[in-house]
């Protein structure tokens, strides 16, 4: 019995066995992207990998039965990374020195998602990365909580890849 080739691409994948990596993202031609080792922990979460685009209506005089439909301008979400508190700081220097105002300090993310075997199934890139905030654990003394960091991060562009 022939099993169905398209089966496993169609098949729906776990979120749950991730890679996040970030590289010098290109600025005006400057000639290509060099890995750079910022995180030195892995990443628990990342949400906010989306695009919305705004439909622009146009009317029509005589048309009484809706409105044309136009693409619009596309946005994109703020995408949060999640990690537990660890003792680099790498994600709070590269906040610091975006709010000195360093355009060339701007990443190009990569996040893929892997298979089992960990090999790359797909993946997302951001485009001129910047973060915007960065949040800390809230201490506690009576918590037994694991410490969790956040780097919220707006970008200029969002590209998927299979």
């Amino acid at each position: 019995m022939m099993g169905n080739p398209g089966a496993a691409r169609d098949a729906p994948l776990g979120v749950f066995n991730f890679h996040v990596s970030f590289a010098r993202d290109e600025v005006e031609g400057d000639g290509g992207a060099e890995t750079v080792a910022l995180c030195q922990g892995a990443f628990a979460e990342v949400t906010g990998l989306e695009a919305t685009m705004e439909p622009r209506a146009i009317r029509e005089g005589g048309r009484n039965w809706g409105q044309h439909q136009r693409a619009g301008q596309v946005s994109f979400a703020t995408v949060v990374f999640k990690r537990g508190i660890t003792a680099a700081r790498d994600l709070w220097w590269w906040f610091e020195l975006m709010g000195s105002g360093t355009y060339a300090a701007r990443l190009r993310a990569d996040i893929e998602i892997r298979d089992i075997e960990g090999q790359r199934v797909m993946g997302w890139t951001l485009r001129h990365a910047l973060p915007v905030k960065f949040k800390t654990a809230d201490l506690n003394a009576r918590g037994s909580d694991v410490g969790v960091e956040e780097l919220h991060v707006v970008h200029e562009g969002l590209e998927h890849s299979v």
